[in-house]
C-alpha cells in the first residue's frame, strides 16, 4: 500500500493522555515507509490570530482576512506555518490530498489569502505532527489511534470544539 494512511483522519482514542494529542483529530498529509506527517485540526491558539502571522511575516492584508484563528498543528516545527486549503490547489509546493484539498506551507498561498484572492476554505496552523518510520503503524496497532476518512466538512465547516466528536461519529462510533 503506497499511501498508507495518507488522506485519512487520525482520531485520538479517549484514553490517550499525551497533552499534545488528547482528543485530537489529525489530518494525515503524508505517510510513507519513511514516516508520517499531519496537522491537528481541532486545537487553536488562544492568543495568536492570522492577522498576527501576517504582521510578523510582513504580509499586507485586507481587513477581514486576518480574523481566522491559528491552529496548533502539532508539537513539531512549531514556528512553521502550514495551510490546509480548498481550491485553487496549484500553489508552490502543495501536497494534494484530494481533488479539492491540499496542504501547503509556502508564502505564495499565505499572501493570496491575505489579499483575499486565495482559497475560500483554509485552515492555518503553526506546527505539525510527525512520526518516524513504523511509529504510527505501531501506535495504531497499540490502540492509541482510530483512523477514519478525511472529511473536508469537518475541517472547514464544523466548529473546532466538535471536530473530535464528529470524526468519531463519521466512523460509526457513538462518542458518549
Amino acid at each position: 500500500m503506497s499511501d498508507f494512511f495518507k488522506k485519512s483522519f487520525l482520531i485520538a482514542m479517549p484514553g490517550l493522555m499525551d497533552p499534545n494529542f488528547s482528543q485530537t483529530v489529525t489530518c494525515i498529509c503524508e505517510h510513507t515507509s519513511m514516516g508520517a506527517f499531519g496537522l491537528v485540526i481541532n486545537r487553536t491558539h488562544s492568543f495568536i490570530s492570522v492577522k498576527d502571522l501576517f504582521t510578523e511575516l510582513k504580509i499586507e492584508y485586507q481587513s477581514g482576512t486576518g480574523t481566522s484563528p491559528v491552529h496548533i498543528g502539532g508539537p513539531v516545527h512549531t514556528e512553521e506555518v502550514f495551510i490546509l486549503h480548498g481550491p485553487p490547489l496549484h500553489w508552490e509546493g502543495s501536497i494534494l490530498l484530494s481533488q479539492t484539498l491540499a496542504m501547503s506551507n509556502t508564502r505564495d498561498v499565505l499572501t493570496a489569502i491575505a489579499a483575499g484572492s486565495g482559497p475560500a476554505s483554509f485552515l492555518i496552523a503553526l506546527g505539525c505532527a510527525g512520526w518516524g518510520p513504523g511509529q504510527l503503524e505501531a501506535e495504531i496497532k497499540s490502540n492509541v489511534w482510530l483512523t477514519g476518512p478525511l472529511n473536508e466538512k469537518i475541517i472547514f465547516n464544523t466548529p473546532v470544539e466538535f471536530r473530535w466528536e464528529e470524526s468519531v461519529k463519521l466512523i460509526g462510533i457513538d462518542p458518549s
